[in-house]
């Protein structure tokens, strides 16, 4: 299902009755203002926290335990960061270029060690993104990426953004307004539509949610 402004209005407002979601963003906002920078261990712990907070359930260290998330972490933004989009990036702005890169920079985040047992993998991964670039990256869970994309490795994670990018261009030639309006008129000033399209996105393909619009 491909969203019209109806249906992104209507998952909009279905999304609207979600709490938790919108206070565990503020309070990652909050532990990193003016914006998240990876290189500090301070953000890198409210990253961890959050996460969580949205089902990622990765293990906190003990005391005297191995520093896994944070190390891994650091390292992975010390060689990818570059690699990301500008702050103030438009999902309908991407590139192809920029998307294949951020394929393969999604690719590194999956691999990175989050605890001694796993790897951060795909949903978290994906998250995380979202959290660094919230005006352009998508982020996803298994049950988006399996029924958009069947798979969720980079080729997915690519194709993931490329499909947000032309919804999100689409959206915008049907309203004739820029993003920042287009938002406000569907009731979420601030915010983005990459976050908006994740939202529709996780109503009907996680939630099997069924469009109603009148």
């Amino acid at each position: 299902m491909k969203p019209d402004l109806s249906t992104l209005r209507a998952a909009v407002a279905e999304f609207g009755g979600y709490s938790q979601p919108d206070r565990s963003w503020a309070a990652l906002l909050a532990a990193t203002a003016p914006a998240v920078d990876l290189a500090l261990p301070a953000h890198r712990e409210a990253a961890h926290r959050w996460l969580n907070a949205w089902g990622c359930r990765i293990r906190y260290p003990k005391a005297g335990e191995p520093q896994v998330f944070d190390e891994g972490l650091a390292a992975w933004w010390d060689r990818w960061r570059g690699a990301l989009p500008a702050a103030r990036t438009r999902i309908g702005e991407l590139t192809d270029e920029r998307i294949a890169e951020l394929g393969e920079c999604f690719a590194a985040l999956v691999a990175t060690p989050a605890a001694t047992t796993r790897s951060l993998g795909p949903t978290a991964a994906s998250k995380l993104l979202f959290a660094l670039r919230p005006n352009s990256l998508m982020p996803w869970d298994d049950l988006i990426a399996q029924k958009l994309h069947g798979a969720r490795d980079r080729t997915a994670y690519a194709a993931h953004l490329a499909l947000g990018r032309g919804w999100a261009l689409d959206l915008l030639a049907e309203s004739g307004a820029d993003e920042p309006e287009l938002v406000e008129r569907l009731g979420r000033p601030g915010r983005s539509l990459a976050k908006l399209l994740d939202e529709f996105c996780y109503l009907v393909h996680t939630r099997n949610w069924s469009v109603t619009v009148g």
